[in-house]
């Protein structure tokens, strides 16, 4: 007898997928999991992201751009088939409870293991995945395209620096660049506090370890409990997501760390106010007093498609370095002067995304009509191409 299930709830396929012994069936079958090859099509489509819904075929984003494999529509038990299996007991308990679950996930594709980061995620009552493919390498500055001035800030011993962009944008990447710049040039202990593990480091001259929360710690307030007495040199603290994240990361800024961290701001300068926006209004004076005495730098990222041969996107950076200029705007609250100053430390190697655009077209890495799409200020980017840099009159 066939069984209908089309109006099987969710809670009946956690029990028919799930249970107690999933793990074991997790570990026992994962060379023959049938979601991987949709994995393994990620990776040879050199895409970055693949999605999963019930009702669509899979759907992979290729240089920025979704695009659907070639099947039919999944329906919802063929999903819960594919889905389910992945998650371990632990997994499966956050997505009953939270309706989302978030862990890392590694498939063999021609002999390589290829990294993922899988949301597991539940929409109108129904199960559906979204996974971003981690590089199985950690390129370097000039492998990523990065301007040489992030290099400079990868030669602190002690502060705060911050990588800021929306999802997507590259952040994650440019911080393992660093780091592992770091793990060639320095003999530190690297410690990463990560929600999943994204990028697996080998060792060089570093002492280096990653810890998964939840997986290898229960939550990040225990994690930097911890972290205070594992004796790190270096912090990566992930997404500054509230106020106690932040607290914590800026106190291990001040008492002798250089600590790592991501944020979702636009640009550079509005990094200040999304910091802000953390906190009541009254406690504003110290966190500026704390953001500019600790604060090394702030990188604002975008990912653009590239017109070169083999090369799939570039990122454009705005950054900001905290010499005493900075420091005295921020202190002063005048964050809005906080982009001339960034224009006139192009010396010291800050730079906006207008002088950004203009140097990734100088290298043909992009088009002009890709520049102009995303230029915050599309005349300042016509001036930039003609050599001419314009700021306010006085404002510093």
């Amino acid at each position: 007898m066939t069984t209908d299930r089309s109006h099987t709830s969710l809670d009946d396929d956690l029990e028919q997928y799930g249970g107690d012994d999933l793990e074991e069936r997790f570990l026992r079958k994962r060379e023959e999991l049938e979601v991987d090859k949709y994995f393994r099509a990620l990776v040879k489509l050199e895409g970055s992201d693949l999605h999963m819904k019930v009702g669509r075929p899979p759907i992979v984003r290729v240089h920025g751009a979704l695009k659907e494999l070639n099947r039919p529509p999944i329906e919802l038990e063929e999903m819960c088939r594919l889905l389910f299996p992945m998650m371990n007991k632990r997994h499966r308990k956050i997505f009953d409870r939270d309706g989302g679950a978030d862990f890392a996930y590694t498939v063999e594709v021609d002999g390589v293991n290829w990294r993922f980061r899988v949301n597991m995620l539940q929409q109108l009552g129904k199960i559906g995945l979204v996974a971003r493919r981690v590089n199985n390498f950690i390129p370097d500055f000039r492998g990523l395209h990065l301007p040489p001035s992030i290099e400079k800030l990868c030669h602190h011993d002690q502060g705060m620096i911050l990588l800021a962009g929306v999802t997507g944008s590259g952040k994650s990447t440019t911080i393992a660049s660093m780091l592992d710049y770091i793990n060639h040039h320095y003999r530190k202990h690297v410690l990463t506090l990560e929600d999943p593990i994204e990028f697996v480091f080998t060792e060089d001259k570093c002492l280096i370890n990653q810890r998964e929360i939840g997986s290898d710690v229960r939550d990040f307030a225990i994690a930097m409990k911890h972290a205070v007495r594992e004796d790190p040199d270096i912090i990566l603290v992930g997404e500054m997501r509230d106020e106690e994240t932040f607290m914590t990361a800026i106190h291990a800024a001040e008492t002798g760390h250089l600590v790592f961290g991501t944020i979702h701001a636009s640009s550079a300068p509005s990094t200040i106010g999304r910091i802000l926006d953390l906190f009541p209004e009254e406690m504003h004076a110290a966190i500026r007093s704390a953001i500019a005495f600790n604060m090394k730098g702030i990188i604002a990222q975008k990912l653009l498609p590239s017109i070169k041969e083999g090369v799939g996107r570039v990122p454009t950076c705005e950054i900001m370095l905290f010499n005493p200029t900075i420091r005295k705007l921020i202190l002063e609250s005048e964050d809005e002067k906080l982009a001339d100053a960034i224009r006139i430390g192009a010396e010291e190697g800050m730079q906006d995304f207008t002088m950004s655009l203009k140097q990734l077209i100088d290298d043909e890495l992009i088009d002009r009509k890709t520049a102009f799409q995303v230029a915050p200020n599309k005349e300042a980017l016509k001036m930039a191409l003609k050599g001419i840099y314009v700021s306010q009159p006085g404002i510093l």
